[in-house]
Order: C-alpha cells, then sequence, then structure tokens
C-alpha cells in the first residue's frame, strides 16, 4: 500500500514537474478559447430560443444542460493537454451517469413528462382539468409535477409522467361548458308541455347562454316513462350555479305546470275469479 501511494505521488510530481511554460501558456490559451467558445454558444442558443414558442422554464433548462455538458467537455480537453490520461475519466464519468440515471430514473420519467407539459401546453395555470389520476383547477406547474385543487378544497400533486402519459380533459379551454340535465316524465303529460315548462326554467336561471341556443331533446321512451334531457351552455364559473339551479328550479314549474316527473312504483291488480 505505500509504495502505491509514493508511486502515486511521483507520478503526480512528475506530471508537475514535466510541465513547461510552453505548455502551460497552451493550457491557458485553450481554456480561454473555451470560455469565450462557450458564452458564444450560450448567446447564440438564447437567441434561437428567444424565437421560439418554448416557455421560459424550458428555456433555463435547455441552457443549463448545455451549460453543464461544455463545461465538462472543457475539463477534458485541458485535462488532454495536461497530459492526464481522459480515457479513465470518461469511463468514470460514464460510470457515475449511469448510477445516477438508475438511481433517478423516476425523477428523469417526470422531467420528460414535465417537458413535454410545458412545450405542448396542454394546460395553464387556472384551467379546471380531469385526468386519470385526478381532477381540479391547476395551480401550479414544475418540472417533475403539477398541482391541483379539487372541488373539495385539497391540494393534490400528481406527477408528470403519469399526466402525460395518460388522457387529459381541459374544461377551460373553450371558456365555456354545457349543462346536462336528465330527467324523467309520466306518459301523461305532452311532449310539447314538458318542453314549455322545461323553457321556463331555463329562463328563470341565471348564467344560462343563449348561444348556443338551450334545448330540451326526448332521449328514450321507458317502461313507465319518457326520459327526457335539457341542454344548454355557461361560463365555466357558472357552471354550478346553473346545474343546481336549474335542478331545483324544474320541481316548482312543473309543479305549477302539473306535470309529473316519474318514480319507481309498481301497480297491482286484483281480479276477482
Amino acid at each position: 500500500m505505500e509504495t502505491t501511494s509514493g508511486s502515486s505521488s511521483m507520478d503526480w510530481g512528475a506530471l508537475i514537474a514535466s510541465l513547461k511554460l510552453e505548455t502551460v501558456l497552451s493550457v491557458l490559451l485553450t481554456l480561454v478559447i473555451c470560455l469565450v467558445a462557450m458564452r458564444l454558444i450560450r448567446i447564440l442558443l438564447q437567441k434561437v430560443l428567444q424565437k421560439t414558442t418554448l416557455e421560459q422554464r424550458i428555456q433555463k433548462y435547455v441552457l443549463g444542460a448545455l451549460r453543464a455538458v461544455m463545461w465538462i467537455v472543457t475539463v477534458l480537453i485541458v485535462a488532454d493537454q495536461l497530459g492526464i490520461p481522459i480515457t479513465s475519466l470518461v469511463a468514470l464519468l460514464s460510470v457515475l451517469s449511469l448510477g445516477v440515471s438508475l438511481a433517478v430514473q423516476t425523477m428523469l420519467s417526470n422531467v420528460a413528462g414535465g417537458l413535454v407539459i410545458l412545450s405542448a401546453k396542454p394546460f395553464q395555470v387556472g384551467d379546471y382539468i380531469q385526468t386519470d389520476s385526478g381532477e381540479g383547477i391547476v395551480r401550479g406547474i414544475t418540472l417533475t409535477h403539477t398541482q391541483l385543487d379539487t372541488r373539495n378544497g385539497l391540494r393534490v400533486v400528481i406527477p408528470n409522467s403519469s399526466l402525460s402519459a395518460g388522457k387529459i380533459t381541459n374544461w377551460s379551454t373553450v371558456g365555456r361548458l354545457r349543462v346536462v340535465i336528465p330527467f324523467g316524465v309520466s306518459y301523461d303529460a305532452s311532449i310539447a308541455e314538458v318542453k314549455a315548462a322545461c323553457m321556463t326554467a331555463i329562463g328563470g336561471v341565471d348564467g344560462i347562454l343563449a348561444d348556443p341556443a338551450p334545448a330540451v331533446h326526448v332521449e328514450r321512451y321507458g317502461e313507465s316513462n319518457i326520459d327526457y334531457a335539457i341542454y344548454c351552455w355557461c361560463r365555466e364559473a357558472d357552471y354550478w350555479s346553473v346545474y343546481y339551479g336549474l335542478t331545483e328550479s324544474l320541481q316548482g314549474v312543473f309543479a305549477e305546470a302539473k306535470v309529473e316527473f316519474s318514480y319507481q312504483h309498481l301497480n297491482v291488480h286484483i281480479v276477482d275469479k
């Protein structure tokens, strides 16, 4: 062990002693050239990225990754000029990069998903989205996770790898939502009466858009009732007030129009023999 240590020390000492002024100047010149080249490449890449539609965060990550790579290349070039064997350094860097990539494999997949989300922009902060992992209002998008606020007032943090690989429904893209109210009515009421009562109920609820116009349709003829559905549109912020307001309004309007909701019942006929 002592011999190996001494040999190693002598090797480094011999390497330092063998350096000549010309070599030192050449190394310094190479280092300056590399630093200037790094700065020029960085400035050029910044100008290219500014002309793209990539978000500032993605541009920052790209520039940071490029800077790290250029520093590694610079160190290898300088080491080679100093006479240091770079083969072992390259092998060491390869082993280290492999070990790090295996250790942070999940994080890297989330980072990849975050880059996809930030570049494709399927949603933005403030949008209401529905995903395989949950739904809610987007409150934050990082490189690894996306934060959602649910209707129950809970903060849900979803990995970007799950979001980018699954289905995403953005309810805020169009700026309006369709409200569908299904219900069943007895056969005793005519279709015209039911539709007229529904339009009266729609007129009494604030927030329903006139364009597209609300509509009432017959969905199905059941065994003991006719299934209808009201279709109307509203702004995203008014969705739940319109949904519950229209649902509650139907009961009062139907009572005045003497339109009877259907319900599960059983008729029993007794036949005398």
